[in-house]
């Protein structure tokens, strides 16, 4: 049975705080998949409102000029790697083409997001037993300084 940490996802900024270290900010860097192929960039990123943690990469794949481009989420979960100017995950593009699609409308509905980590293989982070994974904890703080050792808040 799943405990009763879900919480609404919301777009970092939408509520007036940030990372809190600049140059720690992944948005707008690339999406590398294990194949080592660029997905696309990460255009914004969603947190929790209660823990303030990272849960989700909102990502633009595919297209051409803005014509068939997708909005796919992606959970924190994925990322296996961070460098200056590109974002690794631990799947494939077309596991990424093949997600549910993000749907704005949808955002704050606890089932959509339980079919992302569901298709990607991961619990869901208000599920029994869920640990934050390796990153970008504990390397991204939201709206506070950053200490060894330290969370995201």
């Amino acid at each position: 049975m799943a405990t009763e940490k879900y919480s609404k996802l919301v777009k970092l900024g939408d509520i007036g705080e940030t990372v809190a270290d600049p140059n720690q900010d992944i948005r707008g860097r690339k999406v590398i998949d294990k194949d080592g192929l660029e997905l696309g960039k990460i255009d914004a990123l969603l947190i929790d409102d209660t823990e303030r943690k990272i849960r989700f990469l909102r990502v633009e794949t595919g297209g051409f000029l803005g014509i068939g481009e997708k909005t796919s989420l992606i959970p924190v979960d994925a990322i296996t790697a961070i460098s200056d100017d590109e974002v690794r995950i631990d799947q494939t593009g077309s596991t990424v083409t093949a997600a549910p699609a993000y749907d704005p409308e949808l955002v704050d509905e606890r089932k959509v997001y339980e079919n992302i980590y569901n298709h990607y293989g991961y619990l869901p982070f208000w599920g029994d037993g869920y640990q934050n994974p390796a990153f970008p904890y504990p390397h991204y703080r939201v709206g506070g300084g950053l200490a060894e050792g330290d969370e995201v808040r």
